[in-house]
């Protein structure tokens, strides 16, 4: 089972994601919190695989919070939820070393899928929040001498998974487009992370972007 925390300070958003992901065999909802804090303490005292985390709490924010988890509690992958794309929110809680980032308005086999991806250590990105963010660096051009050094050292193998991933896709969809076990890509990606130095996924799909990987067709 896929154990879930839910922090939100609305008590009525979090009976509702309750009821989404309790229609799943595989998912159980075994803490929630009404701010950042709490959240922090639940994911101290229980096993949680997955933290769904509002950004707007009183008192300690998801964001800070998603900082104090990922200290307290390493093994718990932590998804933003916020009714705001800001794009400097998204940035921030990249930062604090969250796996994803979801708008509220997300639909129920959308979410429940995304908890299953975030469980598995998937990065979980809104589509809307994934162009807005990918878009940025493309456009920007910044960092792409930084991006080339970063990746100058991978191997061919490394190359081709990073620049799969910088599409989105999962580590089963990586398996089958490259004729290798889903068991390999993993441990490629965990090298990848390694050599380049990215915290996530998320942060190495932006890598992949900046080097201009997504054009070595």
């Amino acid at each position: 089972m896929i154990r879930v925390l839910i922090a939100d300070d609305e008590r009525l958003m979090r009976v509702g994601i309750r009821l989404v992901l309790e229609n799943a065999d595989d998912i159980e909802v075994v803490a929630e919190a009404g701010d950042g804090r709490e959240a922090v303490e639940a994911c101290r005292g229980q096993d949680i695989d997955v933290a769904l985390l509002d950004i707007q709490m009183p008192g300690k924010d998801g964001i800070a919070a998603a900082e104090e988890i990922g200290q307290a509690s390493p093994r718990t992958h932590v998804v933003m939820l916020t009714a705001f794309g800001e794009e400097r929110s998204v940035n921030r809680a990249l930062r604090a070393g969250a796996t994803g980032f979801l708008l509220k308005d997300t639909g129920p086999t959308e979410l429940i899928r995304s908890v299953r991806l975030a469980a598995e250590g998937e990065p979980v990105l809104a589509p809307r929040i994934t162009r807005q963010l990918l878009d940025r660096h493309v456009r920007s051009g910044q960092g792409t001498e930084a991006a080339l050094r970063r990746t100058a050292d991978l191997t061919d193998a490394e190359r081709n998974v990073l620049r799969l991933l910088g599409t989105g896709l999962s580590n089963a969809e990586i398996a089958d487009q490259l004729y290798m076990s889903a068991s390999t890509v993993k441990a490629h990606i965990s090298r990848i992370l390694t050599r380049t130095g990215c915290a996530n996924r998320v942060q190495a799909a932006v890598l992949a972007h900046d080097a201009g990987m997504l054009t070595d067709r």
